[in-house]
């Protein structure tokens, strides 16, 4: 069995978690989760939100990313990052794990 490690951040991504706090005056950590459905399988759910008392989290300057135990296998070795496209900014996940993906990103099957 595969080492599960856990996701990765990038400085991008905790940069832009701090700009989203001094825009918005709030202190808000970024939840990564995996949920059934999308049109691949599985969908990624990314919101600010606040810590729960079983979250892994990510933390870089007082910049929190959060992520569920149930979530955490699908997220194994997975970057979460922060780009900037034609299509619109947005938070993205390189996921090792995900054996195909469909175009708008936030859905992959395992």
């Amino acid at each position: 069995m595969d080492l599960q490690l856990p996701p990765r951040v990038t400085d991008r991504a905790f940069a832009r978690l701090a700009e989203i706090a001094e825009m918005t005056g709030e202190q808000k950590a970024l939840r990564v989760a995996v949920e059934g459905g999308g049109c691949s399988g599985f969908q990624y759910d990314i919101k600010l939100d606040d810590p729960a008392g079983d979250d892994l989290v990510l933390e870089k300057g007082g910049q929190k990313v959060l992520v569920d135990p149930v979530s955490l296998p699908f997220l194994s070795n997975a970057v979460i990052d922060f780009t900037e496209e034609l299509i619109g900014a947005r938070f993205v996940i390189e996921n090792p794990n995900a054996s195909s993906s469909c175009g708008c990103g936030t859905s992959f099957s395992m």
